[in-house]
């Protein structure tokens, strides 16, 4: 079964010859090296390149290990260019290599050559691996499935619905897509959180006593949704952990979480005022599925699992997301004017472009679809307001300009937040 991952493909399409190296990273088991060894290769193959010209090295195959010494892999590359035409270089597991970066650096001088890579383990899958490449890298950062590849990957004609109830709860790491019973998914997601990604972030961080660190996922876990902060969590690990962790170790721990690309921080800002408000923030994780597990598949509320889902799609996009805070003035019981903060979910940006998106579950009445519209209506600019809601509703406008846009439209549609006023908007 080939599952296509053509947002991701067409990345790393749209950087060839660049004269970078193109470091594939993400999540451990999101499907990096697929991606480079499967989907990328045959799109090299369909345009002409041939298979001399493709050098492809698996660094964890043990029939290669040879080629982990960083001369030997110098040397093997080197005889396999013989001519002027285009080498692409495709080396999976490439942290296996003593001095990786020197040896990747030393083909940057080299006219006819385009590098790709992929990394496992736990410095590999950090962020400043970039740094690595003396401003040479290109980070082409790889997500697990969104529901559009989730679904893609399911038989025909299954129900959107259970579908998406079932990635809410499994995720979208490509592993779970082949297995069936929930127990086997459920047991696969704790192994890997436990004996895969903790111990990633323990082995580069040198942590010893990692109780805190696994309590603060916990808590975050918890609290999706839900804005935060380090003084906050304190509290929480001193009323209900009974532990003196310190505020700086907590910050470190969630600047670690973050690194590994277990979560993603989404700061607040203030539209009105246009500035950026420190603390709190609202964290989301990149896979509902180990988020999940994470918590024994005890919390899975829609409400909060929508608003992540909505959050990992937004950033599939390519758009920067930040929490929206829009300050009003309102009368009181007593007339007195008092200042009041109302909550914008997604406050998305990419380049001159800006979307305002509130998470609804539903709108059942006019008094809670009033409630989701409030903050949107106190904007005023003329950016493109949308409310997503689940359920079977169809997308619409409404007569204040806001689109309220069905989940599956949001999900399935590439284009969906680029649509306004066209076929699929019914204006009322």
């Amino acid at each position: 079964m080939e599952i296509r991952r053509d947002i991701h493909l067409n990345r790393l399409i749209a950087r060839r010859h660049n004269g970078m190296i193109k470091v594939v990273t993400g999540i451990r088991r999101s499907g990096k090296s697929y991606l480079l060894f499967t989907l990328f290769y045959n799109y090299l193959k369909n345009e002409g390149v041939d298979s001399e010209h493709i050098i492809r090295i698996d660094l964890e195959d043990r029939r290669n290990k040879a080629l982990r010494n960083p001369d030997e892999l110098l040397a093997f590359i080197d005889a396999k260019v013989v001519d002027d035409r285009m080498y692409y270089i495709l080396l999976d597991e490439v942290q296996l290599v003593k001095e990786f970066e020197d040896v990747l650096n030393s083909f940057l001088k080299v006219r006819n050559v385009d590098i790709y890579v992929t990394g496992s383990n736990a410095r590999f899958l950090s962020k400043d691996v970039i740094t690595e490449f003396r401003g040479r890298g290109d980070d082409v950062k790889i997500q697990p499935l969104c529901f559009r590849e989730f679904l893609s990957a399911k038989p025909e004609g299954s129900s959107r619905d259970r579908m998406l109830m079932e990635y809410m709860t499994y995720g979208g790491l490509p592993q779970i897509v082949t297995m069936e019973s929930s127990a086997q998914k459920e047991d696969y997601l704790k192994d890997l959180f436990t004996h895969t990604y903790l111990r990633d972030i323990k082995e580069r961080y040198n942590i010893k006593h990692d109780n805190d660190l696994a309590e603060l996922i916990d808590v975050v876990a918890s609290s999706i949704g839900s804005l935060t902060n380090p003084l906050k969590l304190q509290n929480t690990f001193k009323s209900a952990k009974k532990s003196n962790i310190t505020l700086d170790m907590l910050k470190r721990y969630l600047d670690l979480l973050q690194d590994a690309f277990l979560i993603e921080k989404s700061v607040r800002y203030d539209i009105k005022g246009k500035k950026y408000i420190n603390t709190p923030a609202k964290y989301y994780f990149e896979d509902l599925g180990l988020r999940n597990a994470r918590l024994n598949f005890r919390q899975t509320e829609p409400t909060h699992l929508m608003e992540n889902l909505i959050y990992n799609e937004l950033r599939l996009r390519g758009m920067s997301v930040d929490v929206g805070q829009v300050v009003v003035n309102v009368k009181n019981g007593n007339g007195v004017s008092q200042r009041k903060h109302l909550e914008v979910d997604f406050v998305c940006n990419r380049g001159f472009k800006r979307l305002y998106i509130q998470s609804a579950l539903s709108l059942p009445t006019p008094e809670k679809a009033e409630q989701e519209f409030k903050s949107l209506l106190h904007i005023n600019d003329s950016f493109q307001k949308i409310v997503i809601v689940s359920g079977l509703a169809p997308t619409y406008q409404n007569d204040a300009g806001i689109i309220v846009m069905n989940i599956f439209d949001f999900l399935l549609d590439e284009s969906s937040l680029s649509q306004k006023n066209d076929a699929n908007v019914i204006e009322i």
